[in-house]
């Protein structure tokens, strides 16, 4: 019998290839911009991994803003740094 191979996904800041359950996920549904912590949420959905140098990369480059083709506010990124790194 085989096992079942975890999905993976790339990673928007370092482009490496990681498991999906051990990523943040950030969805584009319509006009909103939300983290996604269930990973089932519908929409366009892009993935950061859990390294703190990545989460800095994706404000200072504003890479959520590339992948969703979208103007993307800057509270959308301080929600996604005060969940990884707690309060700021």
């Amino acid at each position: 019998m085989t096992t079942k191979k975890a999905p993976l996904r790339m990673c928007i800041a370092c482009r490496q290839l990681f498991e999906k359950k051990e990523m943040l996920r950030i969805v584009r549904s319509g006009d909103e911009i939300f983290l996604d912590f269930t990973l089932k949420a519908s929409g366009r959905g892009a993935y950061v991994c859990n390294n703190s140098d990545c989460i800095k990369k994706l404000k200072k480059q504003r890479l959520l803003n590339k992948v969703f083709s979208f103007p993307v506010n800057d509270k959308i990124y301080d929600t996604i740094e005060e969940a990884y790194f707690g309060t700021k």
